[in-house]
């Protein structure tokens, strides 16, 4: 019996510290998305003609997330009995966002403008004893178009 209090107050704790450090994150990828608005983001492969003046340099955003142990639970459960598991989906959706913004700040540093041909590759890095996600890490790669002195 004491075990289960043990469990049941070690998941409470997770999930409350859990959150509190997702809606911290979460905090910080809005204010920066909106600091970050001016450079846009674009998945098309070849930019309008008014950008082939420009230089271009591949600019890359990497963030790794671990999971924490409530999620592992919750997920866990969702095995059991299916649906959809929205714990690992605001994990994926804070880690796409991150390396977004990680790109996007290097393409800031380098006075880019837009960044195009945009894309992810996610993998999963370490499992835990049970064999669950572990961490979770996002890589978004893109082409950085700079104006030059002489094409504006």
């Amino acid at each position: 019996m004491i075990e289960l209090i043990v469990f049941l107050v070690l998941l409470a704790l997770g999930y409350g510290f859990g959150r509190l450090s997702e809606s911290r994150h979460y905090r910080s990828i809005f204010q920066r998305e909106q600091a970050l608005r001016s450079i846009a983001v674009v998945p098309i492969k070849i930019p309008p003609p008014e950008y082939l003046r420009h230089n271009s340099t591949l600019v890359s955003g990497s963030v790794v997330i671990s999971v924490d142990y409530f999620k592992t639970v919750v997920a866990s459960l969702r095995n059991i009995f299916g649906g959809r598991v929205g714990a690992y989906e605001s994990l994926l959706d804070r880690a796409r966002r991150e390396a977004i913004l990680r790109m996007q700040e290097e393409a800031r540093e380098l006075g880019a403008e837009t960044i195009y041909n945009v894309k992810y590759e996610t993998s999963r890095i370490g499992e835990n004893a049970a064999k669950g996600l572990g961490s979770v890490e996002v890589l978004a790669y893109g082409t950085a178009l700079i104006a030059c002195p002489d094409s504006k």
